[in-house]
């Protein structure tokens, strides 16, 4: 396995697989790796020859007050955890080189509609982040398959529309959200929880678990069930941010027409922000 940092570098390499008719695969990350993420390799590793494991903490996606300058860094850590899940190509560029220009200069992507509300209403600007060096990666490594975790599930919604409408010549690939034992999703941030809240944490999942089984078994007052939801989480100690059924297609409030729904939440545990979600049919 190989580490490079620039992008003059990354395109000589990937040239010369295409030359030997290979086929390439993109998994873009913020390093501080976990299972979940190596889930993500694994799976490209089954759709492509190479798999091409980006490593930038994109600073156009964080917010002000955000967790930018904290996020941790482990490039050598990550690097072996790649090189023992098969990944062959490690992309771990600087902020210079995805923003030679600096961040306000930068021409930014925006994805209408279904980057509005959830977490795009909680962090303005957080999907234009995404949506741009997003882009940038997949024209930085022409990949002919990129692999995204659905546990971020509407970022996921958000590239795959990009990718659709700038038609880009790429398959975008959903992979399931990786757990605990109890339950919680797999996640870069679960390191920030002290001892005492990581006990609690699971509470997000069950929540979405018995707003699902809810909805199972008949019910369909969706903004009774998502208040429920929502006090359900305050009372074990979560600050809610969000708790919302969906149309999976659309991300637009649920109606009783719908039949594939999907349940999202976010939530403060501490200073740590929790989210999650659960999609099912009816």
């Amino acid at each position: 396995m190989r580490t490079v940092h620039s992008l003059k570098e990354l395109r000589t390499i990937l040239r010369g697989y295409r030359r030997q008719g290979k086929t390439i695969g993109l998994v873009p990350t913020m390093g501080n790796l976990h299972e979940g993420h190596i889930s993500l390799v694994r799976k490209a590793a089954e759709a492509a020859d190479v798999v091409v494991t980006s490593i930038f903490v994109n600073p156009m996606q964080f917010g002000a007050g955000e967790d930018l300058d904290t996020y941790p860094r482990t490039l050598t850590e990550d690097q072996e955890q790649l090189e023992a899940a098969g990944n062959t190509l490690v992309f771990a560029p600087g902020v210079e080189e995805v923003y030679p220009e600096g961040l306000a200069m930068q021409t930014q992507v925006v994805v209408p509609e279904v980057s509005d509300g959830h977490c795009g209403a909680s962090r303005p600007g957080h999907f234009e982040g995404v949506a741009t060096v997003v882009t940038m990666l997949l024209n930085m490594v022409q990949p002919d398959v990129a692999v995204f975790g659905e546990k971020d599930f509407q970022q996921l919604a958000v590239i795959r529309k990009l990718v659709r409408d700038l038609m880009l010549p790429v398959e975008v690939v959903g992979a399931p959200t990786i757990r605990e034992d109890d339950g919680l999703a797999k996640s870069s941030r679960n390191g920030y929880l002290t001892a005492s809240e990581r006990k609690i944490a699971p509470v997000v999942y069950q929540t979405l678990q018995t707003t699902a089984r809810e909805l199972t078994g008949g019910r369909s007052d969706f903004q009774t069930l998502e208040e429920e939801a929502r006090n359900r989480l305050a009372e074990a100690g979560l600050r809610p941010d969000y708790f919302n059924i969906v149309n999976s297609q659309t991300l637009k409030p649920a109606s009783t027409e719908d039949t594939d729904i999907t349940l999202l939440v976010a939530a403060f545990l501490g200073t740590t922000r929790l989210i999650d979600n659960l999609s099912m049919s009816r």
